[in-house]
C-alpha cells in the first residue's frame, strides 16, 4: 500500500484517521508479505508501522535506516533509502559509490534492510547510477 498523506499529519491525527484503517487493510490481508510505502514525513508515524501490520517498509530520506531500526524495534525490514532524486538521479557514478558505501557502513545491524532508492526510482536515473549502486553494494 502507498500512502504518503500521514506524512502530512500530526501523530494525533493519524493515530484517529490512519492507523486504524490502514491497520484494517492488512488485518484482513492474507499475505505474508504487508509493504507500506510512504516516503513523505514519516518520523511521527513511524514507530506505530508494525502494530499497524506492516512488516516491508519503503521510507523516504527523513530518517536514517538506523533510526527507523531504532524507532519501530527493528520489526520492519527497512526497502530504501539512497535519496533517489539527489544521488540516483542527478549524482554521478562516483557519488552513488559513495552513498551506497556509507549507508552500508553506517548500518549498525544489516538484518530486515533491503538495499534499494527511498521512496522509489526517479525517471532518468542513468545505467552508469544503477550500476554504481549495484557495485557499491556487494
Amino acid at each position: 500500500m502507498l500512502d504518503d498523506i500521514v506524512g502530512f499529519v500530526s501523530e494525533e491525527d493519524f493515530l484517529t484517521f490512519g492507523f486504524p484503517y490502514i491497520k484494517e487493510i492488512y488485518d484482513d490481508s492474507s499475505s505474508k508479505v504487508r509493504f507500506f510505502h510512504n516516503d513523505a514525513d514519516f518520523r511521527v508515524s513511524v514507530k506505530h508501522y508494525p502494530e499497524m501490520g506492516v512488516n516491508l517498509y519503503n521510507p523516504g530520506v527523513q530518517m536514517s535506516v538506523n533510526e527507523i531500526k531504532e524507532a519501530t524495534g527493528n520489526k520492519l525490514t527497512v526497502l530504501g533509502s539512497i535519496p533517489p532524486r539527489d544521488v540516483l538521479a542527478s549524482g554521478t557514478p562516483e557519488l552513488v559509490k559513495q552513498e551506497t558505501s556509507a549507508l552500508i557502513k553506517e548500518l549498525k545491524d544489516k538484518s530486515r534492510f533491503i538495499l534499494s532508492c527511498a521512496g522509489g526510482m526517479p525517471p532518468d536515473v542513468t545505467t552508469e547510477n544503477i550500476n554504481a549502486l549495484i557495485q557499491a553494494s556487494r
